[in-house]
């Protein structure tokens, strides 16, 4: 086949080129430029990487477009009192979508795309679905980011590495002679401070409040919040520290509460994406991950409370459930769907 690499200039998408291109295949190195000219640190080694095993190689500009979904959709988020999740908008619209898009009419023409993720995805011949799971690497669960890709996109991607621990990685890395075998791990495209985009005083002055709608103090921007939060809030508490339990962008209010007040059973997610399923038969006893960094925990998707919305409860109570965070469903390994996370219940006492 003709694959598309997506070279990052890291080890992880640089040993994926060179496994393919062994295992016979017409590869092509492929990067995406999301920032202006001069902050692609990594540009040149993923040039670098392309030259090294004697591949084609080219980077496509996407600053405007980055700026218009994941930007703006930061930007939306963040002063409506949501807490935003980039990295899942940007695989969505930009990398798996809009970046393919370019390299197709930039005539770069090929059969699949593939990238250095770990996870593993294969096709149900029963069912038709392509299913993803997450990778063997056990450090890194990055389903989680993919888990929103739709059946259309999962159809034309390729994970070399799902089968693979990071130090078997760096070790073929080592031995066929890749300089990124000795490099530090490259930050993801998406991360940083996405606040930096708001401007001073863009979503104004607001007030603390308790959760009876006592005014505790006036904070500097509902965007500089997030739930589960105590440093920073400059409010002292007679009894036990404050949190952060809840933002209002109606209202610009920021809700002020202790710990016990961050515990919720239930949530309402929305805009699911199924995955390995659809349609399922409710209740649907799932493993649901309310964050990346989460261990997850058993849950029952309850029951379908309006257009793509749902009544998700939990096996146990769960702290800091945040609106604008995406949840994600699995039985498992095996990614069921994904949805944002709409509002949860306050259990506190």
């Amino acid at each position: 086949m003709k694959i598309a690499v997506g070279l990052s200039g890291g080890v992880d998408s640089s040993v994926a080129a060179y496994l393919l291109k062994k295992q016979g295949h017409e590869v092509i190195g492929v990067r995406m430029n999301l920032f202006p000219e001069g902050l692609n640190t990594d540009e040149e080694d993923a040039q670098k990487v392309a030259d090294y095993l004697g591949i084609p190689f080219q980077t496509i500009s996407l600053e405007k477009e980055y700026h218009q979904h994941v930007i703006g959709y930061m930007k939306s988020e963040y002063l409506s009192g949501r807490t935003p999740n980039p990295c899942i908008i940007c695989n969505r619209y930009i990398k798996f979508g809009l970046f393919l898009r370019k390299v197709f009419e930039a005539g770069l023409e090929f059969d699949m795309f593939a990238t250095g993720h770990y996870a593993l995805l294969n096709k149900d011949e029963k069912s038709g679905r392509y299913c993803l799971r997450k990778g063997v690497h056990s450090d890194k669960d990055q389903a989680y980011f993919l888990s929103i890709l739709t059946q259309e996109q999962l159809s034309k991607i390729l994970f070399p590495l799902g089968e693979m621990e990071k130090s078997e990685v760096k070790r073929i890395a080592d031995e066929a002679g890749l300089f990124t075998a000795g490099k530090r791990e490259s930050q993801d495209l998406c991360s940083g401070d996405y606040r930096k985009y708001i401007a001073p005083g863009e979503s104004g002055a607001g007030n603390f409040v308790d959760r009876n709608g006592n005014i505790l103090g006036k904070h500097r921007g509902i965007e500089n919040y997030t739930i589960g939060q105590r440093r920073g809030l400059a409010l002292s508490s007679p009894d036990e520290p404050y949190y952060v339990v809840a933002l209002d962008g109606d209202t610009n209010n920021v809700i002020i509460g202790y710990n016990r007040d961050l515990l919720s059973s239930s949530m309402t997610v929305g805009e699911i994406n199924w995955g390995a399923v659809v349609n399922p038969v409710l209740p649907l006893e799932v493993h649901v991950k309310i964050r990346y960094r989460d261990n997850g925990i058993g849950a029952v998707i309850k029951e379908k409370t309006g257009e793509n919305r749902y009544l998700v409860e939990f096996k146990e109570e769960r702290r800091a459930v945040t609106p604008g965070q995406l949840a994600v469903f699995y039985d498992g390994d095996l990614v069921l769907g994904a949805a944002f996370i709409e509002s949860s219940d306050i259990s506190g006492n």
